[in-house]
């Protein structure tokens, strides 16, 4: 066990469902530790800024049932100078402040890592939509996120088949195509497009087009953002197939409203772990969940780690979706 007396916590990068949760379960474990707790505002910027306040129990009341982030978040290109990281863990130790939790994706991961190697004790915990963070199955708003997605595509059936459409459905992901794997598998989509496997459009226009010849009268493509623009897929799959599938981009709404269960339990439990952690005297670690185990990973080697496609399911969506 460490002397430690006192963290803080500070969202940072996308906003994700369930970074409220976290922020909630962090605050309330240290004060049951009989630790004083700090919220970073801003994220890094804050840090910078020394926008850091003290919090409470009724600074957390009423908000694991909201999207967004309470300590709200921002970009900070400051911070990934060596000067930027070097003011800010002089911030924190300036406040007699002994760790940091940092809430978000592989950005903010990076900060982490540079101040855990300027002698911060950190830890990490993944926030973000996109499940791109390594050493852990799921990351925090990722449930939420496909939950929407799949809702949506739900309605966009509805409409599509009455009017014997296609429609094609572009969610977020750059790098990552896990939101468009998952919830394409889970709506049935005839195609799902992600930029971790290469694809024939033309390949999919034409078999959209046999489908329709067999009796059909509608199709789902979900496609991952990173793969190009839903609009120049659509002039490839009508020019291949004779139809005219409808756009929609779903864009930021991804990103909010309430989290599910699954992303406030996960975010509740990664939390608490964060300050036991610290307690113990942890330091410069990842915390995640593996086959529903907590487990903490050095930070550093996440960092530096590609997260793995899950080949196995998008096999599996594509042998359904004939």
């Amino acid at each position: 066990m460490t002397t430690i007396k006192s963290i803080a916590v500070l969202t940072s990068g996308g906003d994700s469902q369930g970074m409220n949760a976290a922020v909630r379960a962090v605050v309330r474990s240290a004060l049951f530790f009989g630790l004083k707790v700090y919220g970073v505002q801003r994220g890094y910027q804050g840090l910078l800024n020394d926008d850091i306040r003290e919090m409470d129990l009724r600074s957390v009341g009423d908000i694991i049932q909201r999207g967004g982030t309470i300590l709200q978040s921002a970009r900070c290109s400051e911070f990934r100078t060596e000067e930027g990281q070097r003011q800010g863990a002089e911030n924190l130790r300036r406040r007699g402040i002994d760790g940091l939790v940092v809430i978000g994706g592989d950005g903010s991961y990076q900060g982490a890592n540079k101040l855990s190697k300027l002698g911060i004790r950190t830890m990490g915990l993944p926030g973000t939509i996109d499940n791109d963070i390594p050493f852990t199955d799921v990351t925090i708003g990722f449930d939420t996120a496909v939950s929407i997605v799949v809702d949506a595509v739900n309605k966009l059936r509805d409409t599509m088949s009455s009017h014997e459409r296609s429609s094609i459905v572009e969610v977020m992901g750059r790098h990552c195509g896990d939101i468009a794997l998952y919830a394409g598998l889970a709506s049935g989509a005839e195609a799902i497009l992600v930029p971790e496997v290469p694809f024939d459009l033309a390949g999919i226009g034409k078999h959209m087009k046999e489908n329709f010849a067999n009796g059909k009268r509608h199709s789902i493509i979900v496609m991952a953002e990173g793969v190009g623009k839903a609009e120049d897929v659509s002039k490839v799959i009508a020019e291949t197939s004779g139809m005219d599938p409808r756009v929609t981009v779903l864009g930021h709404i991804q990103r909010g409203g309430c989290p599910t269960h699954n992303d406030r339990i996960l975010a509740s439990r990664l939390g608490d772990f964060a300050v036991r952690s610290l307690i113990e005297g942890q330091s410069g670690k990842a915390c995640g969940v593996i086959n529903n185990e907590l487990v903490l990973t050095d930070i550093d080697t996440v960092v530096n780690t590609k997260k793995a496609f899950n080949m196995d399911m998008y096999e599996l969506a594509l042998r359904l979706s004939q």
